[in-house]
């Protein structure tokens, strides 16, 4: 588990789901723990008041965290059908504070729900944005991007170009790619500005 900056972690563990290690944030400040995977150094390691989902496909290990602290699960309210099965989760909307220092942008593009997280002087990312082979930023491969990959890069890099302008970050956090933790703002805008931003080789 590594300290990003003051207080805030992130850490990886293998998500047997997708057969790759897959990152998870927990802001100590606020007590907010984000896309939850158990560390190794195991659940006691953290003391959580709340459990964000930065999009509705990343309820990972919340469960164990419920059943040790009893926290409630937060999501975007356009991805509450996805806990139908009787998990309780709580919808959250744009532009709500969800604890101290911590805010929800809109992403949407990818799914309605897709959202990136302020939390203090970081932003973070569900799927919008990975770290490429080489450490570079990326999108996720086409075959992920439905049926027209093209008009989803388009679309995500203009939401990622209003958050470098709008928002007030310097470190970035990915749920699948290790974190930027300074000059973040200038990279995802250099990332979203590029005219072939994300796009395969041909």
């Amino acid at each position: 588990m590594d300290e990003i900056r003051d207080g805030l972690f992130d850490w990886t563990a293998f998500r047997d789901t997708i057969r790759q290690d897959v990152h998870s944030h927990f802001h100590a400040p606020s007590g907010t723990l984000f896309d939850p995977m158990e560390p190794a150094e195991g659940l006691r390691r953290l003391q959580p008041q709340r459990i964000v989902l930065s999009n509705r496909h990343h309820w990972r290990h919340s469960g164990r965290y419920v059943e040790a602290f009893g926290v409630p699960v937060l999501c975007h309210e356009a991805g509450l059908h996805e806990f139908g099965d009787g998990r309780e989760v709580r919808g959250f909307a744009w532009g709500d504070e969800l604890a101290a220092g911590v805010v929800a942008h809109e992403v949407g593009v990818l799914c309605p729900e897709e959202t990136a997280v302020q939390i203090d002087g970081a932003l973070l990312f569900a799927d919008s944005v990975i770290r490429g082979p080489h450490g570079e930023l990326a999108f996720v491969p086409d075959f992920l991007l439905g049926d027209d990959p093209r008009a989803v890069r388009e679309g995500l890099r203009a939401v990622l170009s209003r958050l470098a302008a709008e928002v007030e970050f310097d470190a970035l956090l990915m749920a699948h790619g290790a974190p930027v933790a300074t000059g973040a703002r200038s990279m995802l805008r250099t990332f979203a500005e590029a005219p072939t931003a994300g796009a395969p080789p041909a």
